[in-house]
């Protein structure tokens, strides 16, 4: 599904990533953990091809396809989808009439007609039911006046609609209540399958109570500097990040 070599890369002429080697395969929850500043959400900007962001080294391959050189706009297209830890507000802009240009400009990108009227609101209400969300909630202007959590939500139902092969949730859970939490959790859970795959880039545990990963990878500094399994999540919530440091520079 999604494979990194050696991937160094930089904003500003400031080096963040310093050589990150990933491989991600389908059906698979893969957890990204790490203190502030050691490049997380860089990493998961540089996935998804956002332009400030430079490639200095290294290799990117979705499929066995090296994206690098494609915009992100066409990396969505090829099925890569990042929820933004700080979802944007669209004036004026429904939540309905956006899932339904991204839906069709997607459809466009693959050579597809604009999906009929009837499948698109049938796949609508399905998708909103499943994910708790109220018709009204469709109705509003994206993100406008939305709490932290129908943001968050708001994108878990994108990422519903549009079924990319790989999701990178950047730190979806900040700011959220435990309530807000659990349903963004079970929407990302009813997600996932065996075609698909998961990045949950986190600060915290909690989240990972319930979206339970495969493997938890710990980056510092721009490296991916240790790698396990769930239990390492665990060991991150009673220790911190010092040990890690610690072994690091030993």
């Amino acid at each position: 599904m999604l494979e990194i070599k050696n991937l160094h890369a930089s904003v500003e002429d400031k080096n963040i990533l310093r050589g990150i080697d990933l491989q991600v395969n389908p059906g698979e929850v893969h957890a990204i953990m790490g203190p502030n500043g050691s490049g997380k959400s860089t990493l998961a900007s540089v996935i998804a091809g956002k332009e400030e962001y430079e490639v200095t080294e290294g290799n990117i391959l979705l499929e066995g396809e090296d994206i690098e050189e494609l915009a992100a706009e066409e990396r969505a297209h090829k099925g890569v989808f990042l929820s933004f830890q700080y979802p944007v507000e669209i004036p004026g802009v429904t939540v309905t009439n956006f899932i339904k240009t991204a839906i069709n400009e997607t459809r466009k990108a693959r050579g597809l007609d604009d999906m009929p009227a009837k499948d698109m609101l049938k796949m609508i209400r399905e998708k909103s039911e499943m994910l708790e969300i109220d018709r009204k909630f469709l109705s509003r202007s994206l993100n406008e006046g939305f709490s932290g959590g129908e943001k968050k939500r708001n994108e878990i139902f994108q990422m519903a609609i549009l079924e990319p092969k790989l999701a990178i949730l950047d730190e979806t859970d900040s700011g959220l209540d435990i309530d807000a939490l659990r349903i963004v959790a079970n929407g990302v859970n009813k997600l996932k399958n065996k075609d698909n795959a998961v990045i949950v880039i986190t600060h915290y545990q909690r989240l990972l109570d319930h979206i339970v990963p495969d493997f938890v990878h710990v980056m510092y500094e721009g490296r991916i500097v240790k790698s396990g399994g769930k239990e390492l999540a665990h060991q991150l919530e009673e220790k911190g990040y010092d040990w890690i440091k610690e072994e690091v520079n030993a």
